[in-house]
């Protein structure tokens, strides 16, 4: 909602980075909650057997930089071993095209599930720019979970008409997106 936006605009850099880390976490768990497991025991230090979940291998996460880079930890506090990617996306300031710059992912990524981590989606140009180098790169659009915090309709709808089989988890969507994130997590505002 639009309180939200306030909030982030208005808070100290402190509060908006604890409650940016906060939100993150959320759709992390929750995008890793989409992810296949297999059903496994486990035993406990006390020695008690428990019936638990194990994720299956092939699974990673790819950001989208520079904001995306802001729910890596998030990630790796969820998953401590995750492999992750990064791609560089940068919007032309007269003609609005997303270029891209840099990609390294993992070499069998077109193997593996891929946790795509940008926070904002505005008009879903840069997303789709990126989904287009992992389908390039041997990645099946039915295997990305885009990780959000926040989108705009008209940035999922663009995303969803080119790639109709992605996933989109996000906390909000709403007309107007924060597009100063990056800068204030990272403090460059």
């Amino acid at each position: 909602k639009i309180e939200i936006i306030t909030f982030f605009r208005k808070s100290s850099r402190g509060d908006f980075v604890f409650s940016a880390d906060r939100l993150i976490r959320l759709v992390v768990e929750e995008g890793l909650n989409q992810l296949p497991y297999t059903e496994c025991t486990v035993t406990t230090p006390t020695g008690h057997k428990y019936e638990g979940v194990r994720f299956e291998k092939g699974n990673c996460g790819v950001s989208i930089m520079r904001s995306g880079e802001a729910m890596e930890q998030g990630l790796r506090d969820c998953c401590r071993s995750i492999r992750i990617g990064k791609i560089l996306i940068q919007s032309d300031e007269e003609t609005q095209r997303a270029k891209v710059y840099y990609a390294k992912f993992p070499p069998d990524i077109y193997r593996r599930k891929v946790l795509l981590m940008y926070p904002i989606l505005s008009t879903g140009n840069t997303v789709i720019e990126a989904v287009k180098v992992l389908v390039e790169h041997g990645v099946q659009p039915s295997v990305i979970i885009l990780l959000s915090l926040f989108s705009t309709p008209h940035g999922a709808k663009s995303i969803i008409q080119e790639f109709p089989e992605i996933t989109i988890l996000t906390t909000e969507v709403h007309p107007v997106a924060p597009t100063h994130f990056g800068q204030k997590y990272f403090g460059t505002d």
